[in-house]
């Protein structure tokens, strides 16, 4: 690759890029295109990227706050005096006296005394 040496300044320019020269680089000239579309293509890809980090992180929050309002919500529910008045209209109330326990006897019956 000799570039011939033109002592005129404002032929130099026109002396490097002639038609030889440029055929005789097209294998750089195509590797350079190559690199240009990997680059774009790379800025794209980035920003397809970030755009679903961004609607990931946007869906995070409102199921954040979504389960936050749930949240309080059973609490609200579970409380003792909720929970009457919920069932208030079906006519069940807390009981004023303590529960009793019934024992159940059960008696022992042998099957094989009743087989033989």
């Amino acid at each position: 690759m000799s570039v011939p040496v033109n002592p005129n300044p404002k032929g130099a320019i026109k002396s490097i890029l002639n038609y030889q020269w440029i055929v005789m680089n097209i294998s750089f000239f195509l590797f350079l295109a190559l690199l240009a579309i990997l680059y774009i293509a790379n800025g794209h890809l980035t920003d397809k990227t970030i755009r679903k980090i961004n609607s990931t992180q946007r869906e995070l929050k409102e199921l954040q706050f979504e389960y936050k309002t749930v949240k309080s919500d059973l609490m609200r529910r579970t409380r003792a005096i909720e929970i009457q008045n919920g069932v208030a209209p079906y006519g069940l109330m807390v009981s004023k006296e303590m529960p009793m326990r019934l024992v159940l006897e059960r008696k022992i019956t042998s099957t094989q005394n009743t087989a033989q």
